[in-house]
């Protein structure tokens, strides 16, 4: 352990090197809500030589990590070559009991604004917490960006990371209006767009599958009504029409009632019963000689034709 002081561009400068004991072993858990230590008695004399002005705002430093903050103190009531942390400003230093920490006398601007971040969503929990965070930090004199400070509220410790300050990344917070933000907690998470119930897939099924029967419905009504082979006759040769055909209905030719004194034929050998029905035209003309056979036929002696094997015209090789 050494101590004196040192000048620093013509101004004296206190500087000293302590080991580090945690607070909770003095039994004053006060200690553990603020960033105040505890000095040996010897630096009040020291610092009354120097004429250090107050607030005494000190910077401490982990040599061996390389870690610093800044702080306040509370009394001088250590023992020599020891002094007293806060567990909370320990672990930020990276220090267990015992270990070496310098120190320093130091002036630094007033804060005018800081960025907090609470650890977890808990804090938003609370009322109004810049009220309780104006109430709380009054146990602080300075805050340093990167450390982790602790506010106890309500029987539980909120632990809150120092995210940014103003106008430097060490102020005084002691008497000074200062602008405080937020960021979201560490643990929070924004909530996700709702996926599709299973529910709403089944029902985007069903209406898929009812608008796919109705067009299927309506396919098959058209093609129930769809009839083929319908319009006028036309001749492939491209010859008008001009003689008797040979005409096959798209639908069965009406037949009427025979008369029973004879003296009528069937309604079929009408030919406007033909020219009135819907039919296509096979292409060749009659022979002359059926029309004449078919004129002779007494009305009474024609009669519905039937099916009969190996008829027709006879014809033979010989010359």
């Amino acid at each position: 352990m050494s101590y004196g002081y040192f000048y620093d561009d013509d101004l004296p400068i206190f500087k000293q090197i302590y080991h580090c004991l945690p607070a909770s072993s003095l039994n004053k858990p006060q200690l553990e809500m603020g960033d105040k230590i505890i000095m040996p008695a010897s630096a009040l004399v020291l610092l009354t030589n120097l004429e250090i002005s107050f607030p005494m705002l000190f910077k401490l430093k982990n040599p061996a990590s390389g870690r610093v903050t800044h702080c306040g103190v509370l009394e001088f009531t250590a023992k020599e070559g020891t002094m007293h942390l806060p567990s909370w400003m320990m672990e930020n230093l990276l220090l267990e009991e015992g270990d070496i920490v310098k120190v320093k006398n130091v002036s630094l601007p007033a804060g005018t604004y800081m960025q907090l971040q609470p650890h977890t969503k808990n804090f938003l929990d609370i009322t109004n917490p810049r009220a309780m965070l104006e109430t709380k930090l009054r146990s602080f004199s300075c805050l340093t960006t990167g450390d982790t400070i602790v506010i106890d509220y309500s029987n539980k410790k909120f632990y809150i990371d120092i995210v940014d300050t103003k106008p430097s990344a060490a102020v005084c917070i002691i008497d000074t209006d200062c602008e405080v933000d937020f960021a979201p907690p560490l643990d929070y998470e924004e909530a996700e767009e709702p996926k599709p119930s299973n529910l709403s897939s089944k029902t985007e099924s069903r209406e898929s599958s009812e608008t796919q029967s109705e067009v299927d419905t309506e396919l098959a009504t058209k093609l129930i009504k769809f009839k083929p082979f319908t319009g006028s006759a036309r001749r492939l040769d491209g010859k008008p029409i001009t003689e008797s055909v040979a005409v096959v209905s798209s639908s069965p030719m009406p037949q009427q009632p025979e008369d029973t004194d004879g003296t009528n034929g069937p309604a079929s050998s009408s030919p406007t019963t033909f020219q009135q029905s819907r039919k296509v035209v096979f292409g060749s003309k009659e022979t002359p000689e059926a029309a004449p056979m078919a004129s002779q036929k007494h009305p009474q002696e024609v009669e519905k034709p039937k099916f009969q094997a190996f008829t027709g015209k006879k014809y033979t090789l010989q010359d």
